[in-house]
């Protein structure tokens, strides 16, 4: 007779650890345990790591804002769920660790550094090299995308429009994903997931989205960059 084994996991706060700063004060940080045919594996959750940056902290009459655990904690079981429906019933705990690492990544911020790697190069290009090594060193507090933003008001408008039309040949697609992003997602937990990528009509409204706000670009050929990214960052 064939048996068959139950999929346990959880998310904790591993207390045999020394606490961890976040936004503002000290806590555990979060690991996710998955057990499997008597087997377990243990690891530090991604969107702990990922929202503990500095850029997802605002400050407000001199508080500090960003993410809150529970809504980390709600996204890694979301994640960790649909890992384990997908590999049913042929499930491993080798494959469950790289999906969750594929299916995991968001990738506003997986593209995020070959983007200010792309804006390093243009202002160097154009003589402002000091300019381009204070974005290229105080992002890290920073979102790229509202640099971006800031950077609309600030430069003259032949250069701005050189150096968004620009990065859709020499830089990740990040303008194009952030801003479809930021349309469906609220602060402070804006990143689109592998995982969200793949849901249904998400393509489909991405396409409607570059045909809206970048005619700069052809929309197959956007989804043809994004789907690249995609490839490349699975085989990582």
């Amino acid at each position: 007779m064939e048996k068959t084994y139950k999929v346990t996991y959880k998310t904790y706060f591993n207390d045999r650890l020394k606490k961890a700063f976040f936004h503002g004060e000290m806590t555990y940080t979060l690991y996710v345990q998955v057990t499997f045919d008597r087997k377990t594996i243990v690891f530090k959750t991604y969107y702990f790591e990922l929202f503990s940056k500095p850029k997802y902290v605002i400050l407000v009459d001199g508080k500090i804002h960003g993410p809150k655990i529970k809504e980390i904690i709600e996204k890694e079981n979301e994640l960790i769920e649909f890992v384990i429906d997908k590999n049913l019933p042929d499930f491993s705990l080798k494959i469950f660790k790289e999906d969750y690492n594929f299916y995991s990544k968001d990738l506003c911020d997986e593209m995020e550094q070959g983007f200010i790697s792309y804006l390093f190069v243009f202002f160097s290009d154009k003589g402002m090299p000091d300019l381009a090594t204070t974005i290229q060193q105080g992002i890290k507090f920073r979102i790229a995308y509202d640099l971006i933003q800031d950077m609309k008001n600030a430069l003259a408008k032949p250069l701005y429009s050189e150096l968004v039309k620009n990065s859709f040949f020499y830089a990740p697609p990040y303008l194009v994903v952030y801003g479809f992003m930021q349309q469906t997602k609220k602060w402070p937990m804006l990143c689109l997931t592998v995982m969200e990528w793949y849901k249904e009509n998400v393509k489909e409204n991405m396409t409607e989205y570059i045909r809206k706000y970048c005619p700069e670009i052809n929309s197959i050929q956007g989804l043809t960059e994004i789907k690249r990214w995609l490839e490349q960052l699975k085989e990582s």
